[in-house]
């Protein structure tokens, strides 16, 4: 009788780790295209991403290269000191975006210029994304607003 109930348990614990592998094994099929990684300038001109390959570039707005006046199309550089990457991007941008202010770009790099899809600017006189901050700091060129 013992041995019919450890039988029953370990065919329990076999389809419930089955099934715990499969649940984990849809999510990250249905999560696979929402996931969008953070590179800066530097890490794009190190290691170019794939040009199917949708993420996130962050960095600042290189002065003198915002080219309004295409149409919807917007042509710019970020960069984060290390290295500048072209950027187009068609569309409105957010009314505080500037040059020399933070920002944060999805969509897909062709080898020589970034297709943003969407733009996010800062939204105060602070602010700047964490990655854009970090990627700064690794290229030694932060520089903490007001200087705090």
């Amino acid at each position: 009788m013992k041995s019919l109930k450890k039988k029953r348990r370990i065919q329990i614990v076999a389809v419930a780790s089955i099934a715990l592998v499969i649940a984990t094994g849809l999510i990250g099929y249905a999560l696979r295209d929402g996931i969008n990684f953070f590179r800066s300038p530097s890490q794009i001109m190190a290691e170019p991403p794939a040009p199917t390959e949708t993420f996130r570039i962050g960095g600042l707005v290189e002065e003198g290269t915002l080219i309004r006046g295409e149409g919807e199309t917007v042509r710019f550089n970020v960069t984060d000191g290390g290295a500048s990457i072209p950027v187009t991007y068609k569309g409105v941008l957010p009314d505080l975006f500037e040059e020399n202010q933070g920002m944060v770009g999805t969509g897909t790099y062709d080898g020589a210029t970034f297709r943003a899809t969407e733009i996010l600017a800062k939204h105060d006189e602070d602010y700047m994304p964490k990655e854009v901050v970090e990627s700064l700091k690794e290229q030694g060129v932060y520089q903490p607003p007001n200087g705090s």
